[in-house]
C-alpha cells in the first residue's frame, strides 16, 4: 500500500487542481500569463470594489457639508490619477514586478523593503477577509434572518472554494469572475452617467449652493475648520487607493510586454477606480444621499434614482448584487499579490524559501495558502464582522504607497544629472508621496484608538519575525564558511588544469564498473563533502562518478525564457566544474541536468535513467545537519535529501544520506 503513495499524491492533486504544466513548454508563459483585461478583472477588482464602501464612507464623514462633495470628488479622482501615474514610472523602472516591495528595497534600504513588504502581506490578507465578508454581508441581507447563524459557514466555504481556485492556476481562478466584473462595472456606468446627465441643467445651481456653503462654513469656523473637515472625509476614504499597487507588484504574471501590459492594466485601473469613485461622489450629492439604518448608502441612491424607471427595482436588485459578488473577486487581488509579495521576500530571505518554490500548476502555492488560511484565521477571530475588519483596513496600503514614493522621489533627485526628463517624474512621485504620507498619518490617528493599533502590532509582529529569519539565514550562511574552503581549494585545483595531460584508462567509460550518483545543488561545499565522503568512506570502489542536478524553477526564475536560459547555463557550469575535478582525480565523470519546479520528481527521473546504463550504481546526497535540529531549521530549510531518500526506497534503489555538521 505504501509504495502508491507517490502516485495517489498525483492522482489527487490531478483530479483537485488540474494535469501539472511543464514550465519548459517554448509557449508556456504566453499560456499562463495574463492580457491587460484578465489583469484588469484579476487585479484592478479591489480598487473598483472599494466604490462599494470608500466613497460611501467619505460622503458621510463630510457629515452634512455635502457641498463640499464636489472637492472631494475631484480630490479622489485626482488622487488616484497620481498614484497610478507615479505606480506607472515604477513599472517603467521596474519591469521586472515587484511594486513598493522591491522599490523600497532598492532604492531605499533593504530593511525599509521589508517593511514594506510585510505591510503589504498583512493589506492582502484583509483585503481577501473584508471582501469575502463584506460579500456575505451583502447577500445575507436579502435573506431571511433565521438563515443569518450560517453566515461564517459560508465566508470559511468561499474561501476554501477561492483557495482551490487559485491552486489551479492564475488564468482559472480570474476567468469565471468575468461576468460578475462585467456586469458590475455596466450597472454602475449607469448609475453615473445618468445621474450626471439627468442634473446637467441643474449645474449652475448646484455651483451656487457649493458656492454659498462655503462661504457660511467659512464664516462660521474658518477656512481651516472647512479644510479640516474635507481632508477628514478625503482620508477617511483612503480604502478607495488600495489595489492600485497590485499590478506593478504582480508583472510577472502578465502577457509579453510586460511593462507596457502592466501599463496598460494600470490605465484601465485608473480610468475606471476615477470615474467610479469620483462620479458616485457626485450622483450622492445630485441626489441628497442620506444615510438610512439597515441600507448602504448606495442602495439608497439606487431606490432614488430608479423609482420612476421601468423595471427599477430589477435594476436595483441586479445592481446590489454585482456589488456583493464584485467583492468577492476583489480578493482575488490579494490572493495574486499576496504570494508574489510572499516570494520576493523568500527570494531575499526574510521569508522561508519554501514560500518562492512553485507548484506543479506553476503558482506559489504555499503562499496561496499562508494568505487563505490566515484569512480563515482572521474570519474565525473577528466573527466576520466587517466593522472590526474595516478598521484594520487601508492603513498598511499607506504604508507601502508613502515608502515607494519616497524611493522614487530619492531616485528621480540622484540621477538628476543623468535623467533628462526627471522634474516632471519627481513631480509626479513627490506629490504621491506628499498625498500618501497625508493620508496615512490622518487615517493613523483618526483610526487609531477605533482598533488602528492592532494593525500596526500584527505588521510588526511580521517585521519582528522577518528579521528573525533574516539572523538565521545570515548566521548560517556563516557557519557555512567553514564548507565553502573546501570549494575554494577546488576552485584552484579546476583552474590549473588544462586537459592536456596525458589520459588516463579510467577517463574510459564502464557501465559495468560501480557508479556514485552524487545529488548535488551547485558547485558549493554542501555537494564537494558528499563527494569525499562517498570517496572517503568506500575507497576505490568507485570508478564512476555522474553527478545530479535538478535546477529549480521558483518565482524568482519563472519570469521569462531569459530567465530560464541564465538558470540552464548556471546549471550545466556548475556541474561541467564536477566533472573537471573527477578527471584531475583520473576517474570516468558525466553530469546530467533538468529543469522543474519539483526537485524530488525531476531527481528521480533522472536517477533511473542513469542506473539503466549503469546497473551497479549507489545514490549519494548531502544534508545540512544543525547543532541544534528545532521546529525552526526544519520550516527554514530543505531537507528534499530525505524525500528523495523515501522517493528512491519505493523503487529499490540505494541512497545514502551523507550528513553535513554545520558549525559545532
Amino acid at each position: 500500500m505504501e509504495t502508491e503513495s507517490p502516485s495517489f499524491r498525483k492522482q489527487f492533486r490531478r483530479i483537485f487542481f488540474g494535469k501539472a504544466r511543464n514550465p519548459l513548454e517554448p509557449d508556456a508563459f504566453h499560456k499562463l500569463s495574463l492580457i491587460a483585461f484578465l489583469a484588469w478583472i484579476g487585479l484592478g477588482s479591489d480598487g473598483i470594489s472599494s466604490a462599494c464602501y470608500g466613497p460611501p464612507e467619505a460622503f458621510l464623514a463630510l457629515h452634512g457639508n455635502n457641498y463640499l462633495g464636489i472637492f472631494l470628488a475631484g480630490m479622489t479622482a485626482l488622487t488616484v490619477f497620481i498614484i497610478s501615474a507615479s505606480y506607472m514610472q515604477i513599472i517603467d523602472l521596474f519591469p521586472a514586478g515587484g511594486g513598493g516591495y522591491v522599490v523600497a528595497s532598492k532604492l531605499l534600504s533593504p530593511k525599509l523593503g521589508m517593511i514594506c513588504g510585510c505591510a503589504l502581506v498583512v493589506d492582502y490578507v484583509l483585503t481577501i477577509t473584508v471582501s469575502i465578508a463584506s460579500c456575505s454581508d451583502a447577500l445575507f441581507s436579502f435573506l431571511p434572518m433565521s438563515w443569518h447563524s450560517y453566515k461564517l459557514t459560508f465566508i470559511i466555504a468561499a474561501l476554501i472554494i477561492l483557495i482551490a481556485m487559485n491552486l489551479r492556476g492564475v488564468r482559472e481562478s480570474v476567468i469565471p469572475l468575468v461576468p460578475i466584473f462585467i456586469i458590475f462595472i455596466a450597472t454602475h456606468v449607469i448609475i453615473i452617467f445618468y445621474a450626471i446627465i439627468t442634473h446637467i441643467p441643474s449645474f449652475p445651481l448646484i455651483l451656487k449652493q457649493t458656492h454659498d456653503g462655503l462661504r457660511i462654513s467659512t464664516s462660521q469656523i474658518g477656512f481651516s475648520g472647512v479644510m479640516f473637515i474635507l481632508l477628514h472625509a478625503y482620508s477617511v476614504g483612503g480604502g478607495t487607493y488600495t489595489g492600485i499597487e497590485a499590478v506593478s507588484n504582480a508583472l510577472p504574471i502578465l502577457r509579453e510586454p510586460k511593462a507596457k501590459t502592466g501599463k496598460r492594466t494600470m490605465i484601465y485601473m485608473a480610468i475606471s477606480l476615477a470615474v467610479m469613485a469620483g462620479g458616485l461622489l457626485l450622483a450622492y450629492l445630485f441626489y441628497n444621499v442620506e444615510a438610512q439604518e439597515g441600507k448602504t448608502l448606495n442602495a439608497v441612491l439606487l431606490e432614488k434614482m430608479s423609482q420612476s424607471w421601468m423595471g427599477g427595482s430589477i435594476f436595483v436588485i441586479i445592481t446590489l448584487l454585482s456589488e456583493a459578488l464584485i467583492l468577492a473577486v476583489a480578493s482575488q487581488t490579494g490572493f495574486l499579490g499576496g504570494p508574489r509579495v510572499l516570494a520576493n521576500m523568500a527570494t531575499d530571505e526574510w521569508m522561508p524559501s519554501k514560500f518562492a518554490v512553485l507548484s506543479d500548476r506553476l503558482v506559489t502555492e504555499n503562499g496561496v495558502l499562508l494568505m487563505g488560511l490566515s484569512s480563515i484565521a482572521l474570519v474565525l477571530i473577528s466573527k466576520g464582522s466587517v466593522s472590526f475588519l474595516v478598521v484594520l483596513y487601508s492603513i498598511n496600503v499607506f504604508i507601502t504607497f508613502t515608502l515607494a514614493q519616497l524611493g522614487m522621489v530619492r531616485h528621480w533627485w540622484q540621477s538628476r544629472k543623468n535623467s533628462q526628463n526627471w522634474i516632471p517624474k519627481l513631480a509626479v512621485n513627490g506629490i504621491g508621496f506628499i498625498l500618501s504620507a497625508l493620508v496615512l498619518v490622518i487615517m493613523s490617528i483618526m483610526k487609531f484608538h477605533d482598533g488602528g493599533w492592532l494593525t500596526y502590532i500584527v505588521t510588526s509582529s511580521l517585521v519582528a519575525i522577518a528579521l528573525l529569519i533574516k539572523r538565521h539565514y545570515n548566521h548560517t550562511r556563516e557557519l557555512l564558511k567553514e564548507t565553502e574552503s573546501l570549494r575554494n581549494a577546488a576552485l584552484e585545483e579546476i583552474e590549473g588544469f588544462t586537459g592536456e595531460e596525458e589520459k588516463p584508462s579510467n577517463w574510459e567509460e564502464n557501465s559495468e564498473n560501480n557508479t556514485a550518483i552524487i545529488l548535488v545543488s551547485g558547485f558549493n561545499g554542501l555537494g564537494l563533502h558528499a563527494l569525499f565522503a562517498a570517496m572517503r568512506t568506500f575507497q576505490e570502489h568507485f570508478k564512476n562518478f555522474i553527478f545530479v542536478q535538478a535546477g529549480v524553477i521558483d518565482a524568482s526564475k519563472f519570469k521569462g525564457i531569459d530567465e530560464m536560459d541564465n538558470l540552464r547555463r548556471d546549471v550545466e557550469e556548475n556541474l561541467s566544474k564536477y566533472v573537471k575535478l573527477m578527471k584531475i582525480y583520473g576517474f570516468y565523470a558525466e553530469y546530467h541536468y533538468s529543469l522543474g519546479t519539483d526537485v524530488v520528481d525531476e531527481v528521480e527521473k533522472m536517477v533511473k535513467d542513469v542506473i539503466k546504463r549503469f546497473p551497479q550504481s549507489m545514490v549519494f546526497a548531502g544534508q545540512l545537519v544543525f547543532p541544534n535540529e528545532t521546529l525552526v531549521t526544519r520550516l527554514l530549510h530543505n531537507y528534499t535529501s530525505f524525500s528523495i531518500h523515501r522517493r528512491l526506497y519505493y523503487d529499490g534503489i540505494p541512497v545514502l544520506v551523507l550528513p553535513v555538521r554545520v558549525g559545532r
